[in-house]
């Protein structure tokens, strides 16, 4: 993780939002113009082995990730992967806290290639279809609407009762996408790991990113 341009290596609270690097934006304030940018929520839902994928899957080369996390969304990561968010992001990743509404993701001016909330709770999903920007989660996927950005959403959470399904109908027809944590298995899986790599794929693929997680289906008779 960076932080002015040193590798932050000092022990926090596992729960705490980890360390806002928005200073590697450089003294003058500008963002690195050269790659795109890509914004990626983690929520309190259960599924954190897709964020912690999705993190590790986006290129580098090409995009800078900026990541926000809410509270629950930390407890929850721990609780699934054992080791704190804040002491698990790969390289580079700039991370805002869920209360910086003064952060460029919260401004249609700042330029942005989409934003994915994984997983996303269905309290979230509310507020967004809602149109309450209640914290820079919501404000950030509020702006990516507005801007018809690419906007998707990875809801966990079964079953699904009227209310759930009926702000996943709202928030599709204001251009979210909806992309429910639903691995498939005819690319014949075998392990977690293949499962979360087949959802993981399905949100690059929704962001035009490359990738090699799963193949393409060509078929039955190229045995795909």
């Amino acid at each position: 993780m960076v932080e002015s341009g040193t590798l932050n290596l000092k022990k926090q609270n596992p729960l705490a939002a980890p360390p806002s690097t928005a200073a590697q934006r450089g003294k003058s304030g500008d963002l690195n113009l050269k790659k795109q940018n890509l914004t990626v929520a983690i929520t309190g839902a259960s599924g954190a082995g897709y964020a912690r994928k999705l993190l590790r899957s986006i290129p580098r080369r090409k995009y800078d990730v900026h990541l926000v996390s809410s509270e629950a969304g930390r407890l929850v990561y721990e609780l699934e992967t054992g080791v704190a968010l804040s002491d698990d992001l790969p390289p580079e990743v700039c991370t805002y806290e869920e209360t910086d509404f003064a952060a460029p993701l919260a401004s249609g001016s700042f330029p942005c290639a989409g934003m994915v909330i994984v997983p996303c709770t269905m309290g979230a999903l509310g507020a967004i279809a809602s149109g309450l920007s209640q914290n820079l989660i919501h404000r950030a996927a509020d702006v990516c609407l507005k801007e018809r950005r690419p906007l998707i959403l990875v809801p966990r959470e079964t079953p699904l009762n009227r209310i759930h399904l009926a702000n996943m109908l709202k928030a599709a027809e204001a251009g979210a996408i909806i992309l429910p944590a639903m691995p498939g298995f005819y690319h014949k899986p075998g392990c977690v790991q293949d499962l979360i790599d087949f959802v993981v794929a399905r949100i690059l693929d929704q962001l035009g990113v490359e990738h090699n997680l799963v193949a393409p289906w060509r078929g039955l008779e190229s045995g795909s």
